[in-house]
């Protein structure tokens, strides 16, 4: 069975290349178009990791990092942002954040992330 991704941003073509780019890794990815739908998405799903971006509409995604966060999650959870915006390191450690990806950005800079974090996930999963 192969993990499942959940990507949220309000940018249709950023949803579709992550997603091409993920499913042909053999990822089986879900999609939202803001913070809300993420959330509920996230509650039902219970993806493997999360590519959310920063500015969306009704839920910021440093908001729904917090949410999730909030609910007990220690899924991994990757932040976009737009060029020049930093998040600070106290920000990403109490939402949980494992990294925060500049855009523009490579997909395959974020195929590679998405590998890491969940080889990461896995290893950190089997020693508890």
């Amino acid at each position: 069975m192969s993990a499942k991704i959940l990507i949220a941003d309000d940018e249709a073509h950023i949803l579709h290349v992550l997603s091409m780019k993920l499913c042909n890794a053999g990822f089986e990815v879900l999609t939202a178009q803001d913070g809300e739908e993420a959330l509920e998405l996230y509650h039902a799903e219970q993806p493997a990791l999360v590519i959310t971006d920063y500015q969306m509409p009704f839920m910021t995604g440093l908001d729904l990092c917090r949410a999730m966060r909030e609910s007990g999650s220690a899924v991994p959870t990757v932040l976009l942002t737009a060029r020049g915006y930093d998040v600070e390191g106290s920000e990403m450690a109490d939402a949980g954040i494992a990294a925060v990806l500049e855009k523009p950005f490579s997909p395959r800079e974020v195929l590679a992330l998405v590998e890491d974090l969940l080889k990461d996930s896995q290893t950190f999963s089997s020693q508890a």
